[in-house]
């Protein structure tokens, strides 16, 4: 079912997009411990609609590396600009917010930090090396940027071993430059072939809506599975402001079911695929 360019108000959605916004107890001690400790979630960053359901399971996501990006993806909610000088305080607060609110599984992202020389991969080690030490039991899912394709530095994070290793396709390989800043399908493609090649558990995700064809989907998800990624979601896009990328269309969720009947045919252990569908939904289901 699609929707013309014309009929699109990116804040006029379709049944199917009604948001459930996040409330209960475990919201507000999520929020305020948050902001005690001066931690960001892309959970809170990006918007996402599922942040209630995800923290009343027991599953946060944390964003490493302050709160500003070195890139400006026109698809993305957080900042852009110069980011501060990498506060080592962070990665306690991430521990010590684990330890109290009980987490199970922990998602670990980042903005991207082109201005550092390692490109933030050592202080991604020590965040993952800090939680599995002093948080024996809580699994891992690292959601990772490209490094600029640097081996040397996907090594950093793959010495650590994260249960999951996961990075971005974010799009098609036709929509990428315009969608992406920097970052291209190809260099992405070998990130996650390089990180199989170790031996590491993959996932990658795509959003849908943003004038992507059907081939153009099996396509990604055929290269997907060529480079050894096992785990893949499948979201729609939501414009965050008028001045992002534009919403193309949106996809019923029927549409989105017969993807996840198809990724499944084709070959991934696992496949999230829905609406509101966004790369750490029920993330603590695919370490299994």
């Amino acid at each position: 079912m699609k929707i013309s360019e014309k009929e699109i108000d990116f804040r006029r959605k379709p049944e199917w997009l009604k948001i459930r916004l996040p409330r209960g107890f475990k919201t507000r001690e999520v929020v305020g411990l948050l902001k005690e400790n001066g931690l960001h979630t892309i959970c809170s960053s990006g918007m996402c609609p599922n942040r209630g359901e995800c923290w009343g399971a027991g599953t946060a996501t944390f964003m490493i590396g302050g709160n500003i990006c070195t890139r400006n993806c026109r698809f993305c909610n957080v900042a852009t600009g110069r980011p501060a000088p990498l506060d080592e305080k962070e990665i306690t607060g991430i521990v010590e917010s684990v330890k109290s609110l009980e987490l199970k599984h922990v998602v670990i992202t980042s903005v991207d930090r082109d201005d550092l020389s390692d490109l933030g991969a050592g202080h991604w080690a020590k965040t993952i090396k800090a939680l599995k030490e002093n948080c024996p039991g809580v699994t891992m899912e690292v959601l990772i940027p490209d490094f600029k394709g640097r081996k040397e530095l996907l090594d950093v994070v793959i010495a650590e071993k994260p249960e999951i290793i996961s990075h971005n396709m974010e799009t098609v390989r036709r929509l990428t430059p315009d969608v992406r800043t920097f970052a291209t399908y190809d260099n992405s493609l070998s990130v996650l072939k390089y990180l199989a090649q170790k031996g590491a558990k993959t996932k990658s995700g795509i959003m849908l809506g943003l004038g992507e064809s059907r081939e153009e989907i099996l396509e990604t998800m055929d290269d997907l599975l060529e480079v050894g990624c096992q785990i893949m979601t499948i979201g729609q896009y939501l414009q965050p402001t008028k001045d992002h990328y534009e919403v193309r269309e949106y996809i019923h969720p029927d549409i989105f079911a017969e993807y996840a009947r198809i990724g499944k045919e084709k070959g991934f252990r696992h496949i999230e695929s829905a609406p509101m569908v966004r790369s750490s939904y029920h993330a603590e289901r695919h370490i299994h």
